[in-house]
């Protein structure tokens, strides 16, 4: 029991979109840090004030979004893998298929809504 060729090619086509998008917030992401670095060691010499603790709390900030990403883009792309195995929605708990509408919400699920209850219980 498994989705069609087609259908594995309707979830690819949709990940590859997320999967663009999400490498480019990445990109921007990272450009910020990068930036925020830059500007930052510009005056070593000088005493911190309340204006340095606060780029240090968005440099963090930054720096967690973008490890999120990071991690959404590895989900992503284990998701392609699957389609390839061609064992992309089924439910890695009960073995069932993962319904569409999931799919399309979350497309790198790798647990059926049913299955999800059962571990949040």
């Amino acid at each position: 029991m498994r989705y069609s060729d087609a259908e594995l090619a309707e979830f690819r086509e949709l990940i590859n979109k997320k999967l663009e998008i999400a490498k480019k917030e990445l990109a921007y992401l990272q450009g910020l840090i990068t930036r925020k670095d830059e500007s930052g060691d510009l005056d070593e010499g000088r005493y911190m004030t309340m204006e340095d603790g606060s780029m240090s709390m968005e440099r963090e900030q930054l720096s967690q979004m973008a490890s999120r990403q990071i991690q959404f883009i590895d989900h992503l792309e284990k998701a392609i893998m699957r389609i390839e195995n061609k064992t992309y929605g089924i439910c890695r708990v009960t073995g069932k298929l993962i319904d569409k509408a999931r799919l399309r919400a979350v497309p790198h699920a790798t647990l059926s809504i049913e299955a999800k209850q059962m571990m949040n219980k």
